[in-house]
């Protein structure tokens, strides 16, 4: 007979699955948390890739869907927790802007964000025209354009510097890491083995799957997941200092434009690892899907699409006309969508089950989404009262 070890195994050490592991190690679960290290040249790599290797994403407490607007009021308030134990610093308290069109076309974006922000009691200034003008000059929004800032608790996070918090504070919790990759899990009628590409077994009373796109390989959940991964292509502006220090007071931007050919988020001036300072976009004006692990490593592997690169460039030169930049790079990431909208978070058997889709705003939700992780795993249900629809296949 096998030997349970752990309580849960979490598969995935990124975002929602290092979270999890945090939470269910605080409700007292012994925990093995399984993930790969970042590649160190993401061109040549054969395994897995995550999303979250930048340096920014957004974070805000207005959004108009309600239960990601909870989500991330929710993670929101653990921030500074998280910060502390895991003795590392991640959030940047910037201010954030969700704006678009008033009325007509598209409205309901950001009149949906109002009616949650009210709901929810979230604090934000509402600004159009002269008094958006006024008050980011830099930015060249077109009349019709409403704006909400939350000048308080929003701005951007570090992924790569929140994962790592996460992790410490897991492992004070007495989680314990493997920087491996598992290849299969194997159910049986007493436990579930996590089998690793370097041979390694490890032995769970259950395991949860937190591998965002890579959710879907073959060998991980027995059910095939509703969960639909789109290729996406960011761009970087690198400012000298002088174009950083004017743009200091920058907030993140999330903006419908009255074209509704795409919706771009824009990251303010951000210190990389080598040293440079972006801007950072996104938005594909096309969705392209990636419908397999093969599809998904390919693409990781490389920079990204030039031509969604120009897209961006010219989107943001636009909103920003007087931007002065040295030069444009484009990069590649990837985001996961479910038909209901709401993340995954059900169990396909009693022994497995799965914590992924981000719907293009897991990362400022991680923590609260790895908490409702870790509250399923332990037989707890999503509170209804709270979050709505179902977080099932």
């Amino acid at each position: 007979m096998a030997v349970t070890t752990f309580d849960v195994i979490v598969v995935g050490a990124g975002l929602m699955g290092s979270a999890a592991a945090r939470h269910l190690a605080k409700d007292g679960a012994t925990v093995a948390l399984i993930g790969p290290a970042e590649p160190e040249l993401k061109h040549n790599h054969t395994g897995v890739f995550a999303s979250h290797y930048d340096a920014a994403r957004i974070t805000r407490k207005l959004d108009s869907r309600q239960n990601w607007a909870r989500f991330s009021q929710a993670a929101i308030a653990r921030y500074a927790e998280v910060a502390q134990q895991g003795e590392q610093t991640f959030f940047a308290p910037v201010g954030a802007i969700i704006a678009g069109p008033e009325h007509g076309a598209g409205s309901d974006f950001i009149q949906s964000a109002q009616r949650n922000a009210q709901q929810d009691r979230i604090t934000h200034t509402a600004l159009r025209g002269a008094a958006l003008r006024d008050r980011f000059p830099y930015f060249a929004f077109p009349d019709g354009i409403l704006a909400l800032h939350e000048a308080d608790d929003a701005g951007w996070i570090d992924p790569r510097a929140h994962v790592r918090a996460e992790i410490a504070a897991a492992e004070k919790l007495g989680v314990t890491i493997y920087q491996t990759e598992v290849a299969q899990l194997v159910e049986g009628t007493d436990g579930v083995q996590a089998v690793c590409i370097d041979g390694q077994v490890i032995m769970g009373a259950k395991a949860m799957v937190a591998c965002g796109a890579f959710s879907k390989a073959e060998g991980l959940l027995p059910d095939p997941l509703p969960l639909t991964a789109y290729a996406r292509t960011i761009a970087f502006f690198e400012l000298d200092d002088a174009e950083a220090a004017r743009l200091r007071d920058m907030p993140s931007v999330v903006y419908l434009p009255p074209d509704l050919v795409t919706d771009p988020y824009i990251l303010p001036p951000v210190r990389y690892p080598d040293g440079k300072t972006y801007i950072k976009i996104g938005g594909d004006p096309v969705d392209r899907e990636l419908h397999n692990v093969a599809e998904m490593k390919d693409w990781f592997r490389t920079d990204g699409d030039p031509d969604v690169g120009r897209f961006l460039e010219t989107l943001l030169t636009g909103l920003m006309p007087d931007l002065a930049y040295r030069a444009v790079t484009t990069g590649s990431c990837s985001t996961c969508f479910t038909p209901h909208g709401n993340p995954l978070i059900y169990h396909q058997t009693d022994r497995l089950m799965v914590l992924t889709a981000g719907n293009g705003a897991g990362a400022k939700c991680a923590d609260e989404l790895g908490r409702l992780g870790a509250l399923v795993a332990s037989g707890g249900t999503i509170p209804s009262e709270i979050y709505e629809g179902v977080f099932h296949a």
